[in-house]
């Protein structure tokens, strides 16, 4: 049985599910991960939902605010023998929705070149492509999407 669970970011199934997910940001980003890597630190991410399959964590993400208006998705994962089943997709939507509860009107998010996967799963959630916002604006790696949520 499939289960949401909305949580903190110090949430022990959140941070072994972080831990999976920077191990394959670490390959993927090469030597571009520390430049990354200040930039998920769990004290500044608050809200987090986890995804559990017969009790076990398997998929993971987070809103923080990034202003009044928008929240930032941060932090997605799903373990990989769970992808292709729609859980990523599924996930982002309740992201979407708790950061609608919380009054923003737009999510934003970063991803990277590296990560094709991802950018469709975006796409397929209605995101679209925006110029390079804050620390990544001048990261020639970096992808940077928007949707309106309200």
């Amino acid at each position: 049985m499939a289960l949401f669970k909305r949580s903190l970011s110090d949430d022990e199934d959140f941070q072994h599910l972080v831990a999976l997910l920077d191990e394959d940001l670490k390959i993927r980003d090469g030597d571009k991960h520390s430049f990354y890597a200040p930039f998920n630190k769990f004290d500044t991410i608050c809200n987090v939902i986890i995804y559990y399959a017969d009790n076990e964590p398997i998929a993971c993400g987070a809103i923080k605010e990034f202003n009044e208006q928008e929240a930032e998705i941060k932090r997605m994962f799903v373990r990989p023998e769970y992808r292709g089943r729609g859980i990523g997709l599924d996930l982002l939507q309740k992201l979407e929705l708790w950061a609608s509860e919380l009054n923003y009107t737009e999510c934003i998010l970063e991803t990277g070149k590296n990560q094709p996967e991802a950018i469709r799963l975006y796409q397929r959630g209605g995101y679209t492509l925006i110029k390079n916002y804050g620390v990544y604006e001048n990261d020639e790696d970096s992808v940077c999407m928007t949707k309106a949520i309200l």
